[in-house]
């Protein structure tokens, strides 16, 4: 992962960390059903924002180095393991 982006995707998981401890204190305090919802949506969309980055990333670095070695092995395991992973994200 280059730099950057290690650092935008550990701020955003700082981020989603303060969320669910937000929610953990709305569960204590036994907040309304719905608002709590909300909030568990809004920490899975935010996940789902660091994924997105975290994939860019594997598919502008390590993917593409793969098949600009010619390795034609390397190639195909990485064109594997990126279609596993995607149908691991769209479950």
């Amino acid at each position: 992962m280059n730099v950057t982006t290690k650092a935008a995707v550990a701020a955003r998981l700082k981020r989603i960390e303060g969320q669910v401890g937000g929610l953990q204190r709305m569960v204590e305090e036994e907040r309304y059903c719905v608002d709590i919802l909300t909030q568990i949506n809004a920490v899975r969309a935010a996940l789902h924002k660091v994924e997105e980055q975290v994939l860019r990333d594997h598919v502008a670095h390590c993917v593409a180095d793969a098949f600009a070695s010619g390795d034609v092995l390397d190639q195909q395991h990485k064109i594997e393991e990126l279609v596993t992973t995607i149908g691991r994200m769209t479950r």
